[in-house]
């Protein structure tokens, strides 16, 4: 399993993933699920992936061939974050088509699903969710984030928290967050954790972090988010029950 997300607002796209994949309780190992590709002035696009990892592995690995091949048709040469998302989708299509009979033969989930986000110059930021079948979403001002993986247990804090005017940093605090509550509910997500921020218009990834096991800030900021939890919590108000007045009233439940 994994846990994969990306927050889209007018200030730019923070993306994080994690980097576990488990094959059974007995085999869990690390696997990078963030990839970046930019040209500097020009355009910046970064890549999560979550599920099978050989289909997701197989889409990059052609990603990068054509750019390296200098086919017609790259991540570098799409003029539009669209394009590429519907270009992505088909690669994840392809690899599928020729790996399924054999997958499906040994009942092995070939289901994957990938983040896109960045910006091409002439265009607004974007982000897109594309799905196992190739179809995809867009991010927008109304649903400005979207997950992959093991997606349950980071999302309360981004539904309370995220706007789309938060500051990049402040959404950057919050997609950390996000996945260290999932690791905290779910074991088969860990680190290392991959957190980009990429600021609008500036058509280059400057800002990106890789926190790994017993990471001195990641430590601190689950210590400091469980105390202020705990804080919060005990300043709630006590529940105001309602007590009935005769003792002998009993609730009758009819079929």
């Amino acid at each position: 399993m994994t846990y994969c997300l990306g927050i889209l607002n007018r200030f730019g796209i923070v993306m994080g993933s994690d980097s576990r994949t488990n094959a059974g309780v007995d085999y869990i190992s690390a696997y990078k699920k963030m990839f970046k590709f930019s040209l500097p002035g020009e355009r910046a696009i970064m890549i999560c992936t979550s599920g099978n990892l050989s289909i997701t592995q197989g889409v990059i690995t052609q990603i990068n061939r054509d750019i390296q091949n200098h086919e017609s048709e790259n991540l570098y040469t799409l003029s539009s974050l669209y394009d590429i998302a519907y270009y992505v989708g088909s690669k994840s299509r392809q690899i599928q088509d020729r790996d399924r009979t054999w997958l499906e033969k040994d009942n092995v989930d070939f289901h994957c699903n990938f983040l896109l986000g960045g910006q091409v110059k002439g265009e607004e930021p974007q982000l897109y969710l594309i799905y196992t079948p190739g179809n995809f979403i867009k991010a927008t001002q109304e649903t400005p984030f979207m997950q992959i993986g093991e997606t349950k247990y980071g999302k309360p804090i981004l539904d309370r928290t995220i706007t789309y005017d938060t500051p990049l940093e402040a959404m950057a605090k919050c997609a950390l967050l996000s996945i260290d509550s999932t690791m905290k509910s779910n074991i088969s997500v860990g680190p290392p954790i991959n957190l980009v921020m990429y600021e609008k218009d500036s058509y280059t990834i400057r800002h990106t972090l890789e926190l790994r096991l017993g990471d001195p800030y990641l430590a601190k900021m689950r210590k400091l988010w469980e105390d202020y939890v705990q804080q919060a919590f005990e300043a709630m108000p006590n529940i105001e029950w309602k007590y009935k007045d005769d003792d002998s009233q009993v609730d009758i439940l009819i079929d």
